[in-house]
């Protein structure tokens, strides 16, 4: 007979995309407030490789990684992308711009050994994780350094990002051995 384990606990990470700094710090306190207290906050950078989200979020979109001190089951993840888009349509109207998305909110998690971020879109490479929601691998941690896939988003595929989640991940490994 197989041997079944539970999983082990993940960081918690949400990219926020917003199109001016009052949206990005109206997301980034939604976001503590839903989600709890964090122990890292990216710097904030322009999102400029593609202009996919440019009609929803504007034309100077901003970047923000927040990373939550609390550990969570991976899966949680579809409920938490649930809830993120929950939030995202209660900022849009308490922000009140002319744009339909002034922030978009995309969860994610850090295991010791990948990235893995929710979606509400399927396609080849992603994986049905409930509640309408799927998840893909976006990097993996190989050989000491984050890996991209020939579908990882350009932006993740950025020396800054990595650095980001460097940190992350050393914060989770520090976390799961204190747990022993």
């Amino acid at each position: 007979m197989w041997e079944l384990k539970d999983p082990k606990p993940a960081k918690l990470i949400i990219g926020i995309l917003a199109a001016d700094r009052n949206c990005l710090h109206a997301a980034v306190e939604a976001v503590i407030d839903r989600f709890g207290k964090t122990d890292f906050t990216s710097n904030v950078w322009p999102f400029a490789e593609t202009d996919y989200y440019r009609e929803q979020t504007g034309a100077r979109i901003l970047r923000q990684f927040v990373c939550f001190e609390k550990l969570i089951h991976p899966g949680k993840l579809a409920k938490i992308k649930l809830k993120t888009n929950k939030l995202e349509r209660k900022l849009a109207k308490a922000i009140a711009i002319p744009l339909s998305r002034p922030v978009n909110l995309d969860p994610g998690i850090i295991e010791p050994a990948k990235l893995v971020l929710a979606t509400t879109k399927n396609y080849s490479h992603r994986i049905y994780i409930g509640k309408r929601m799927y998840a893909e691998v976006t990097l993996v941690f190989d050989k000491g350094r984050w890996q991209p896939f020939e579908y990882t988003y350009p932006d993740y595929r950025t020396p800054h990002y990595h650095d980001f989640f460097n940190k992350v991940r050393t914060r989770l490994l520090e976390q799961l051995k204190s747990q022993r």
